[in-house]
Formats: C-alpha cells, sequence, structure tokens
C-alpha cells in the first residue's frame, strides 16, 4: 500500500462558514496517481468538521439552522464557564458531524454521488485559518 499526503489551507468566517473542498482534495487524489483507493479527509481542530452534502445555498441553510436547534449557540454551558470561553456549541457541532470523512477512489475520481461535495464547516465563533489533511491510499 502506498499512502500519498496532501495539505488544504483555508480561511474561513466562523460561525457555521460551509466551504466546498471537493476540488482541492480531488487536486491530491490527481497528484496521487492512482487509479483506485480510497482518500481521507481530516480537520485537526475540535470545533470544526468535514462531512458530504449538496453544496447550494438552500442545503447549507438548512444545515445551519438544524445545527443551531439541536445545539444553540447560548446556553448553560460548562465548557464556556470553566474556560472563559463563548464557543461550546461549537466544539459540540463539530463532535457531531465529526472531524472527518473517508471517500472511495476508483478511475482517478472521487466516488462522490452526483449531488454529493466535500465540506469543511468551521463552528467556531470566530474566523480561522483552517488546515486539511488529505491521504490517498492506494
Amino acid at each position: 500500500m502506498t499512502v500519498h499526503a496532501g495539505q488544504l489551507r483555508f480561511s474561513t468566517e466562523g460561525d457555521g462558514d460551509v466551504i466546498d473542498i471537493t476540488a482541492g482534495v480531488q487536486s491530491v487524489v490527481a497528484q496521487a496517481e492512482t487509479d483506485s483507493g480510497v482518500v481521507s479527509v481530516f480537520v485537526p481542530g475540535s470545533t470544526a468538521a468535514v462531512t458530504t452534502m449538496e453544496y447550494e445555498p438552500g442545503g447549507v441553510h438548512d444545515l445551519r439552522e438544524t445545527l443551531d436547534r439541536l445545539v444553540p449557540r447560548e446556553g448553560p454551558y460548562e465548557h464556556n464557564r470553566l474556560n472563559n470561553d463563548t464557543n461550546s456549541h461549537a466544539h459540540i457541532r463539530a463532535a457531531i458531524v465529526g472531524p472527518s470523512e473517508t471517500v472511495p477512489v476508483r478511475d482517478g475520481r472521487l466516488e462522490l454521488g452526483t449531488w454529493q461535495q466535500v465540506v469543511l464547516v468551521d463552528f467556531d465563533d470566530r474566523p480561522r485559518q483552517r488546515t486539511v489533511v488529505v491521504q490517498v491510499l492506494a
């Protein structure tokens, strides 16, 4: 098995900013020059997540609204109290969505559905610089 690694870097707005990273992930797959395998996409940090979705304005809006209902920004969060912080909701949302996705590679392309993209979601309550780690296993 061979492993080809790459990194993608993004500036985010925070507050549920959703960024389509599919093209960047595909570029790392292309650099790996493999026909088949699997790609792992991982964001370090406890207030961001990686998932797949239909990246379009309605889907992005609905994801944000749903997470706002499930994990409100304001609340009696112990993390905020103990750490004099304001982003407990971001930690919880990131834990629910998760830091990584694994996508099959076939014929040198991500094997995603027609309307499916890989996205980075930054839940923190401020803009951030994010690095996404991409590893292609073939």
